[in-house]
């Protein structure tokens, strides 16, 4: 288990005789903020010059965005909605990183947790609400975990590459969910926009009281939150991470590093699913082509700029929801095509990645230096890399 210390403890350890023991707790936990910090920055400036060379102002680009996600209350809502659900897709990520599997098929996991609850609430219709939005959210979590579930099935058992499996799986699943929304589910009422039957009023997920923000937000923030307890507090959390740094070691300790994978990618798989059926039972509905909205992509490079922290998801969900938030007022306002924001994003991604490489090898975040003091004694130490 990670060492923790209490924040109550932090003003004891900066007292004269406990200065480096301060310094080294501040070093173990800087790297993981200043270099995706770091990162974040340097993705912004890149795209600054690709807005410079198209003949736009990068600065009204940038203060379009912070007013269209973050510049009022009405703005500020309209983010916080846009993150309940990278919320949840971030996890389908960040939960098997654990374990050193890249999955990036959330968005199959989202199309299918939505067409599975939006079938779930048609049939129960007339059962009492509290029940059917019950069944509706199991429905989800199964739909989401039996598919990715199956994706970290075929990584342990048939040595299939997690990555290129979730990928092509995506595409299946949201060809599954084209059919049945076309087909055997689909109103026949709904002419332009294929979709399911419309849900009753009585099973949709209203707001929180006094927002504009539905309580997909609070499911998500309190998902990401027993997440963050079940790796950092848990057996299985602790077994996980052993898993992930060598799988060798974790089977020679006798661990079952094969219900392990499976466990979390379904878990994880089943977040992804719960999101799809709330942007089915808050947002749409019912279920249609909309619900391949590319959240599953934008949770990628949350969970990677989180550095696959739960706790961590949570603030950088908001900051990608509110640019997502802004891609529409960035259109009118200064004529660039609304998939502006994920040319950034992708930019930001590509950041994100090279930045990996410079982890630990900065001598200033090595937490044993500090402990010692070496770095106090000589500051010319910091030169270089470790």
């Amino acid at each position: 288990m990670a060492d923790t210390v209490s924040s109550a403890s932090v003003p004891v350890m900066l007292g004269a005789k406990s200065y480096p023991t301060a310094l080294e707790w501040i070093a173990r936990r800087a790297e993981a903020f200043v270099i995706p910090l770091v990162a974040l920055i340097v993705g912004m400036a890149l795209f600054s010059l690709f807005i410079a060379l198209v003949g736009k102002s990068p600065v009204q680009l940038y203060e379009t965005m912070w007013r269209g996600g973050f510049g009022s209350w009405f703005s500020a809502q309209n983010s916080l909605s846009r993150a309940a659900p990278l919320l949840l897709a971030a996890l389908c990520v960040a939960l098997p990183a654990r374990l050193g599997l890249v999955v990036i098929g959330g968005e199959g996991a989202i199309v299918l947790g939505g067409v599975a609850a939006a079938a779930m609430g048609v049939a129960a219709s007339g059962a009492p609400a509290f029940f059917v939005i019950l069944a509706m959210g199991v429905a989800g979590l199964a739909a989401g975990g039996i598919w990715i579930g199956a994706v970290g099935a075929l990584r342990h058992y048939r040595a299939v590459n997690e990555t290129i499996s979730s990928l092509l799986m995506a595409y299946i699943a949201i060809a599954v969910m084209n059919h049945l929304v076309e087909g055997p589910l689909r109103d026949p009422a709904s002419l332009n926009k294929p979709s399911t039957e419309p849900l009753a009023e009585a099973y949709r997920i209203g707001n929180i009281p006094g927002m504009d923000v539905h309580w997909g937000l609070v499911v998500g923030v309190i998902a990401c939150i027993l997440s963050w307890l079940l790796i950092e507090k848990t057996r299985w959390g602790f077994a996980a991470r052993i898993a992930g740094g060598n799988v060798r070691a974790a089977q020679v300790q006798g661990l079952a590093v094969g219900p392990l994978i499976v466990g979390f990618t379904a878990l994880a798989g089943g977040f992804a699913g719960l999101a799809g059926m709330l942007e089915v039972a808050a947002v749409q509905g019912s279920a249609n082509a909309s619900l391949a909205a590319g959240y599953g992509y934008t949770g990628i490079l949350v969970a990677f700029l989180a550095r696959h922290n739960p706790l961590a998801i949570i603030p950088v969900a908001f900051l990608l929801g509110g640019i997502d938030a802004s891609g529409g007022l960035i259109q009118r306002r200064m004529d660039l095509p609304d998939a502006t924001v994920l040319v950034l994003q992708g930019m930001l991604f590509v950041v994100i990645l090279f930045s990996e490489t410079f982890y630990g090898r900065f001598k200033a975040f090595n937490p044993d230096l500090w402990q010692r003091g070496d770095l106090l004694k000589r500051p010319d130490l910091l030169k270089g890399t470790a």
